[in-house]
């Protein structure tokens, strides 16, 4: 099968993470790697992660979902919920924290998956790993490939999830969609990469953690 430009089919998304993104393999690799080249701090230079200064970054995970619509296919995202301490209201991946009992960063993102939006592992199909992201806030985030079957059986977490939805890969992987805004933060200019989708503001590590998967598997 041959990839071919202007196809966001989940058949398609398959081969360029075969060709295109780190096997499954590297996540063990990347749980002793001190190397964060992308993340939040591409953008703003002066970036620090909060907490300690020279703290270590806390590993966590998520999962890219793809969900195979046929012709088409879509991501799985997350809208926080709003009485969150951390990030209340925002979308994301399912995904969080390395627990000391998963094995791998893979082991992670399946099981906050499972916990968060009821998504069973039998569903999941892992393909591969992009680069680790850094966020400001201290995290080192491992995002998993996958596809996902289409006939979804889900149920969300109301202590962590509001709603569970799906956003067209087309539209993700289409860079005309990544704007960059900028706000004021603590003094300086924070700068973001948004994906507005109707009613929705995709923004923040997200929309970066989007970003890096374009440019690794989709920008000719």
């Amino acid at each position: 099968m041959d990839i071919k430009s202007g196809d966001y089919s989940a058949r398609d998304f398959l081969l360029r993470v075969e060709t295109r993104a780190f096997p499954l393999q590297s996540a063990a690799e990347f749980a002793f790697s001190t190397d964060c080249r992308r993340g939040d701090h591409e953008l703003n230079p002066d970036f620090l992660h909060s907490g300690p200064a020279g703290a270590q970054l806390r590993p966590a995970s998520v999962l890219i979902g793809v969900v195979d619509h046929g012709d088409v296919a879509t991501v799985l995202l997350t809208q926080r919920a709003a009485h969150l301490s951390a990030h209340a209201g925002q979308i994301s991946f399912p995904g969080g924290r390395v627990d000391p009992g998963d094995e791998t960063a893979i082991d992670t993102a399946m099981r906050e998956a499972h916990e968060e939006i009821g998504l069973s592992p039998d569903q999941v199909t892992p393909l591969g790993l992009l680069d680790p992201y850094q966020t400001r806030t201290g995290f080192r985030i491992l995002p998993v490939l996958a596809t996902v079957s289409p006939d979804l059986r889900l149920k969300a977490d109301e202590r962590e999830v509001a709603e569970i939805f799906e956003v067209p890969l087309d539209f993700l992987m289409t860079p005309a969609n990544h704007q960059r805004y900028s706000v004021k933060y603590e003094g300086k200019p924070r700068h973001f990469y948004a994906m507005p989708y109707g009613e929705r503001y995709i923004w923040g590590a997200t929309a970066g953690i989007l970003r890096v998967m374009y440019e690794r598997l989709y920008a000719e």
